[in-house]
């Protein structure tokens, strides 16, 4: 996948002492996470997981399963994140999209989603799905709510870890791609 650019963001004061600097950006970059990534990547998605938002990541399931994040990084510093993970040959999903809090409302996370989408079309993919509490991000994005029986059982395996098993919280959103 190609490295994408956008020019001259401003990124926000931060509103977390898990998030560190940078506070002004000139460019931000976008391409696919390897291995010198993972401990930015465990401090962003863990700082979130502590809040109960997202499942908190180990650095061993970090390393299997870097091929399978793109990141965006400001000023050299890794500021977002969302991995693109294959249930089967036709179904895919949106997984660990984060971003630092202080570049919220820049449209990290959207070009993150998009270029997941159509990395997932590279594969063939013709379904993709998250599990969200942000649902109208993934509205937006083409996404609609559906019921967690449409998706396949394979997608619960993390579920079993959660401490929100037994009362999920979140949303289950899919889209359909062109196949």
């Amino acid at each position: 996948m190609d490295l994408v650019t956008i020019e001259s963001l401003r990124l926000k004061q931060p509103d977390s002492p898990e998030f560190p600097t940078p506070v002004s950006v000139s460019s931000v970059n976008y391409r696919k996470a390897s291995m010198r990534d993972v401990p930015a990547l465990l401090r962003l998605i863990n700082a979130y997981a502590a809040q109960g938002v997202m499942l908190p990541r180990t650095e061993f399931e970090m390393s299997e399963n870097i091929r399978d994040f793109s990141i965006a990084l400001a000023d050299g510093h890794l500021i977002g994140c969302g991995a693109l993970h294959f249930y089967g040959p036709t179904m895919g999903e949106v997984r660990s999209l984060a971003v630092d809090p202080r570049a919220k409302g820049l449209g990290i996370g959207r070009t993150l989603v998009e270029m997941l989408i159509r990395e997932a079309g590279e594969f063939d993919i013709t379904g993709l799905f998250a599990f969200t509490y942000v649902p109208d991000f993934f509205r937006k994005l083409g996404f609609r709510e559906v019921d967690r029986g449409e998706l396949p059982l394979k997608a619960w395996k993390d579920c079993l870890s959660c401490s929100k098993f037994q009362c999920c919280d979140e949303i289950a959103m899919l889209r359909r791609l062109p196949s």
